[in-house]
């Protein structure tokens, strides 16, 4: 029996599911299967690259489509390790994340949950390396990995994945909230471990920056209510100190701007009027020698036309004779 499950979800996203399933294949830490879960898709390539999907230590189980919550727990379900990973589809492991990871659990019964570092690839390049993972942190940001390893009987002891959210994006935010709270610990390794995909169009974009993300923080707030006014002044504390840190951070781009960018732009503006003023000086006298070429050529043609005309060689002989007393006159 498999020590360790990948739980993969997938809806509408064929084109990453091999990347998922190989890098879960890659692993150093070998004992573990694949279960993949096609959500209802609707793409016809996802359709038909699962409906046959043949890779080692996977099986995909189709369903109805039912959203990323059930689609999880659906996985959940169907998983027999001791330890489930929920791995998107267009994500990829580190190889060694499993070899990193199994051993926490395996050594300490008190640990729920093991997350890591991520970097970030794709549409944009970037590291993410939260260090807590306590209540009073969850409560204010996600600071775990939505493939963050973790007891299976822990996640069946909770519920798994709560499917009554108003959007889809944070199941795995209200999970680790959901543990933490009920006593569970969860730790963080410090090693990037996990790649994760940035690409238009995502539901965490969704739920950081678009409609979903009022609607997903009442309802957070109302369901850890309790939990919100045990550290309310923890929680206001963090947020002040993480937006005097963006106000910082701002103040310095400013100052940039302000003392390094704007007079170089000012300087390449200088440079690139003289050279426009260059250039339009050596096009005013290109076009003069245009000119004076365009008249010798027609003067050319012209000698031309006059040598070759029917008079030119009528006048042969005496250009002839006129020659010949000229140089006589010349003589001594």
């Amino acid at each position: 029996m498999p020590r360790v499950s990948i739980l993969i979800p997938c809806y509408n996203q064929g084109e990453f599911v091999d990347e998922a399933v190989g890098s879960v294949l890659a692993q150093t830490y070998s004992n573990v299967e694949v279960i993949v879960v096609d959500d209802g898709s609707t793409d016809a390539a996802t359709r038909e690259r699962l409906a046959d999907y043949r890779r080692p230590n996977t099986r995909v189980v189709h369903a109805q489509h039912a959203g990323l919550a059930a689609t999880r727990n659906r996985a959940l379900a169907e998983s027999t390790g001791a330890y489930v990973c929920a791995l998107d589809a267009d994500d990829r492991l580190d190889p060694a994340f499993l070899a990193r990871t199994v051993p926490v659990l395996e050594r300490d019964a008190s640990v729920a949950f093991v997350s890591a570092w991520l970097r970030a690839f794709g549409d944009e390049t970037w590291e993410w390396k939260p260090e807590r993972c306590d209540l009073e942190t969850l409560l204010s940001e996600n600071t775990v990995l939505t493939a963050a390893l973790a007891r299976r009987d822990a996640l069946v002891a909770v519920g798994g994945y709560d499917t009554g959210m108003p959007a889809q994006g944070d199941e795995d935010w209200d999970l680790w909230l959901t543990l933490v709270e009920r006593g569970y610990r969860g730790v963080i390794l410090p090693d990037v471990l996990f790649h994760y995909r940035r690409r238009t169009g995502t539901m965490s974009g969704d739920c950081w920056h678009g409609p979903a993300h009022m609607p997903l923080a009442r309802y957070r707030i109302a369901k850890y209510a309790d939990a919100y006014r045990a550290h309310l002044l923890d929680v206001l504390l963090r947020q002040e100190s993480e937006t005097a840190a963006l106000l910082r951070r701002n103040d310095e781009l400013e100052r940039c701007v302000a003392t390094d960018l704007e007079p170089s732009v000012a300087l390449r503006r200088d440079e690139l009027a003289a050279l426009r003023a260059r250039l339009a000086a050596a096009t005013a006298d290109d076009g003069r020698v245009r000119e004076l070429e365009a008249a010798l050529q027609a003067a050319s043609a012209e000698a031309t036309a006059l040598r070759n005309s029917a008079s030119w060689r009528i006048t042969g002989p005496l250009r002839d004779v006129y020659g010949w007393w000229l140089r006589m006159r010349g003589a001594p």
